[in-house]
């Protein structure tokens, strides 16, 4: 965790090397184009859709498993398994890409903000307000902590590499076909289905970290985190609006469709000083779960 918050993935490194993440989507879309075919019957395309999800676990693990495996001298392989797992965690990414809007946005640059927060979320963002920009950016921090923090480190200490990169492959499915739109429903049914049971425990405790670092909102995460469509994203953005004082959800535009969303938190629209705090809050976050890991490590038994 210490690595990849220090350096991330720098881009010198990416444009020799892609992440990982980009071979996993890579594959994902070579089976979507084979089996996803329109003309197949839904039923055939929901099996083909938990071969693929199979397929992607199966080979993660393995190569998981080869690379705990290589004869290296001990030294050198807990490096290359140190290095291997930092490749699926993204807390230094994660807080760049929310800065990028936080600076701006403070700054009382709109368009600059808008631009900034489309890279994050898939939303309409040109006619996003302060409050819009600022409410999208929270709430991807919030449930980015889990999917790209908490999560993997939970995966890492269950199963090592081979769980981690499981994890990755899963959730990676689950952000391209894992949509509930008529060409991914039945293809993506079994992505979406294993990323809410991977996530199930870590987005609690992602929540709850976040209530935490923030000293206060468990109130308002353990009353509204059940009100989000899904049966996880919704302990963190609670968590992290009940932190701040602020309100996280409502209404947000697809392709100008307005889609209505529930409402976290009872306080005030947040603005541009709220995502500078939130951000603190991820800093503080990320401290607690280093600081779990380091006692837990401490106190296992060896």
């Amino acid at each position: 965790m210490i690595v990849e918050a220090t350096v991330g993935y720098p881009a010198w490194l990416q444009s020799r090397l892609p992440h990982p993440v980009v071979w996993i989507g890579g594959l994902i879309a070579g089976l979507e184009r084979r089996w996803n075919d329109p003309e197949t019957p839904e039923r055939r395309r929901r099996e083909l859709g938990v071969a693929t999800v199979a397929i992607l676990i199966v080979t993660m693990v393995v190569a998981g498993v080869l690379i705990e495996s290589l004869p290296l001298p001990e030294i050198v392989a807990f490096a290359v398994v140190i290095l291997a797992g930092s490749l699926g965690l993204a807390q230094r990414s994660l807080y760049d890409h929310v800065a990028a809007v936080a600076r701006p946005l403070t700054a009382g640059s709109l368009p600059g903000a808008q631009t900034a927060v489309g890279m994050i979320v898939g939303r309409d963002t040109e006619t996003m307000d302060e409050a819009e920009v600022a409410t999208a950016a929270l709430e991807s921090l919030a449930e980015s902590f889990n999917d790209g923090v908490v999560a993997p480190v939970f995966w890492f200490v269950v199963g090592g590499l081979p769980g981690l990169f499981a994890y990755k492959a899963v959730n990676t499915a689950d952000s391209m076909i894992g949509h509930m739109e008529p060409r991914w429903r039945a293809f993506g049914w079994a992505a979406a289905k294993a990323d809410d049971l991977m996530n199930w425990i870590p987005a609690r405790i992602a929540g709850g970290l976040i209530a935490l670092a923030a000293g206060k909102g468990w109130r308002t995460m353990l009353r509204d985190a059940r009100k989000h469509a899904s049966p996880n994203a919704g302990w963190t953005e609670a968590a992290m609006a009940g932190g701040l004082g602020v309100q996280l959800g409502g209404p947000v535009r697809y392709d100008g469709v307005v889609s209505q969303r529930p409402v976290f938190g009872e306080g005030r629209r947040p603005e541009a000083g709220d995502l500078k705090r939130g951000l603190g809050v991820y800093i503080r976050a990320c401290g607690l779960l280093w600081l779990l890991l380091l006692v837990g490590g401490l106190m296992w038994p060896r």
